[in-house]
């Protein structure tokens, strides 16, 4: 077996606690099919990395042969160069990323109008109509509203599991961690201060006397607007785009993922499946930890 300093790669095999548990058996299985290294538990039964090569006949895009060997058992399976691991950058979608709803789509569902929302939202996140359209689309229902819907929704919002982990410990190793989100800033400045991210970014909804105007502020924070937040942080901290990660969903998230060090598609639609090779699909946020390194016992939760 190769010396591990003579592998380029790290192969991070992921369970999801909740359904099943690393076994070695699983663990051999991926050793196998990469001709990898010796394992490295990260968190006992949850995670392991493994050293390997990367040759074309099985990373990119053949990667996926690998991950559906472990999908039925509801693992992830992540691949990442050895250098550079842990990035200095976090830059975080909201809506079904680092929560676990999508935030306008509960405001609609509090006033009744929920399917005819959601329906919208469907098709923009999967990329099947553009972003900003669809936006004042969905905001222009919500007109006549009454603001205090704002803060119904607030009550449905719960945070996915791993986010607060990945935010605080990604700060307490000298990362700088930005929620940058097509929703509205009236959730995102709160959210962020649940998980402790040093700034937020969003689209704004607008209200006069109490109701809601059916407008949003411009210019709208879209696919553009995430990718220009990106690159304005990156030039900010000194930092190459290797140094950073970038998470989300959906097809708004794409140009953000397409160009970060590590751009991890989280629980995505299909159409941000089809172009982003590194994806978390069973497991939580833990798993953007574990990718960059960390084991389960560096976790800062406080």
């Amino acid at each position: 077996m190769a010396d591990s300093s003579s592998f380029s790669h790290t192969l991070v095999l992921v369970a999801n606690r909740d359904a099943t548990s690393l076994t070695p058996v699983d663990i051999q299985t991926a050793r196998d099919l990469v001709r990898g290294g010796a394992p490295v538990t990260l968190s006992e039964g949850e995670a392991v990395e493994i050293g390997c090569t990367a040759p074309a006949t099985w990373m990119q895009p053949d990667i996926g042969a690998v991950r559906d060997v472990f999908a039925g058992r509801g693992m992830d399976v992540l691949v990442t160069p050895r250098d550079n691991r842990r990035k200095r950058l976090l830059v975080a979608d909201m809506d079904s990323t680092i929560v676990s709803c999508e935030t306008l789509d509960d405001i609609a569902a509090h006033a009744g109008i929920g399917e005819k929302i959601a329906d919208i939202t469907r098709r923009s996140m999967n990329g099947e109509i553009e972003f900003e359209s669809a936006l004042r689309e969905r905001v222009a229902l919500l007109r006549g509203l009454p603001v205090s819907l704002l803060e119904r929704a607030w009550q449905d919002v719960k945070l996915n599991t791993g986010a607060v982990e990945l935010v605080r410990t990604m700060r307490a190793n000298g990362a700088r961690t930005a929620l940058v989100s097509g929703g509205f800033t009236f959730f995102t400045s709160r959210v962020a201060a649940l998980c402790g991210f040093d700034e937020n970014r969003a689209n704004t909804l607008l209200d006069a006397d109490g109701m809601l105007t059916g407008t949003v502020g411009q210019p709208i924070l879209g696919p553009d607007a995430k990718l220009a937040h990106l690159r304005r942080l990156v030039a900010a901290g000194g930092l190459d785009m290797d140094d950073a990660m970038a998470t989300g969903d959906g097809a708004n998230d794409l140009a953000m993922l397409r160009v970060a060090g590590a751009g991890i598609a989280f629980h995505a639609k299909p159409a941000v499946r089809r172009e982003i090779t590194s994806q978390v699909n069973h497991t939580t946020l833990r798993t953007l930890l574990f990718a960059q390194g960390y084991r389960a016992d560096e976790f800062v939760t406080a």
